[in-house]
């Protein structure tokens, strides 16, 4: 059994994000919204953009936001005049997106991240034999195949995965990057003749325990769109726990939408 507790690896999560956001953990659980201003500080996670225009965070209880000092005032208002769970949702986001184009953003990434649940985590039957995988077997798996697995701009950080096989071929590749100190993220691919067969959540599963294993805490990112990567989470044996949304200048977001 993992040796970390649900709320120890909670208080390593809120801590990151405090790290992420240059405040404090026990912002993050005030009644209040909390607005600081965004650094680029050491032990951040390292795909981070920083600083942040703006971002906001909320493991629920309240916001915190962590921006320029140019737009703090235009996002506490917005956090603060609608509850927490409405600021992350249209038709209230579109108040902050008016009022961000006018400064030259737009809303950009929004996501949920979700933690192990030990009391649920456990290795799940796969009907392919599993292999555990260092970084030296990743150098010709930098495809498409396997970008959500992996990721090619940053294949330093790619530390540990585990892979599914049908005889000689991969089919399914849970992979993790260490983007800080103390937690590594998890990405999952499965070929697609291959899915809904229990592949994802054994391969999540088993990696989740062999990170924990390792003293880490495992994370994993999704969409709230997107259902099928959600429900992997969860059969999987993690829970969701915090969520983020951050604005990002229009050029940004125009590549991101292969727009010029």
């Amino acid at each position: 059994m993992p040796s970390l507790t649900n709320q120890e690896i909670l208080h390593i999560a809120i801590r990151q994000s405090a790290i992420d956001a240059c405040c404090a953990p026990e912002d993050f659980l005030r009644e209040e919204n909390v607005a600081v201003t965004s650094r680029a500080v050491p032990g951040a996670r390292k795909y981070l953009e920083l600083p942040f225009a703006a971002n906001l965070i909320s493991y629920g209880n309240n916001i915190v936001a962590s921006t320029a000092d140019q737009y703090q005032q235009l996002v506490s208002g917005y956090i603060n005049r609608f509850p927490v769970e409405h600021c992350f949702e249209t038709p209230n986001l579109h108040v902050l997106n008016d009022a961000l184009e006018k400064e030259g953003l737009r809303v950009c990434n929004m996501a949920e991240y979700f933690l192990p649940d030990v009391t649920c985590l456990r290795r799940l039957d796969c009907p392919f034999p599993l292999k555990i995988m260092e970084p030296d077997a990743f150098a010709p798996l930098y495809t498409n195949e396997w970008s959500n697995a992996l990721c090619e701009k940053r294949k330093e950080l790619d530390i540990l995965g585990i892979g599914a096989y049908d005889g000689q071929r991969l089919i399914g590749l849970a992979g993790c990057s260490a983007d800080c100190e103390d937690m590594w993220q998890i990405g999952i691919d499965v070929l697609p003749e291959y899915r809904r067969k229990g592949i994802a959540s054994a391969l999540t599963s088993r990696l989740a325990l062999e990170i924990l294993e390792r003293g880490k805490v495992p994370f994993y990112c999704a969409a709230w769109s997107n259902l099928k990567s959600v429900r992997n989470a969860v059969r999987s044996g993690f829970r969701p726990a915090w969520v983020e949304m951050t604005a990002k200048p229009f050029s940004v977001v125009n590549e991101i939408n292969g727009l010029k």
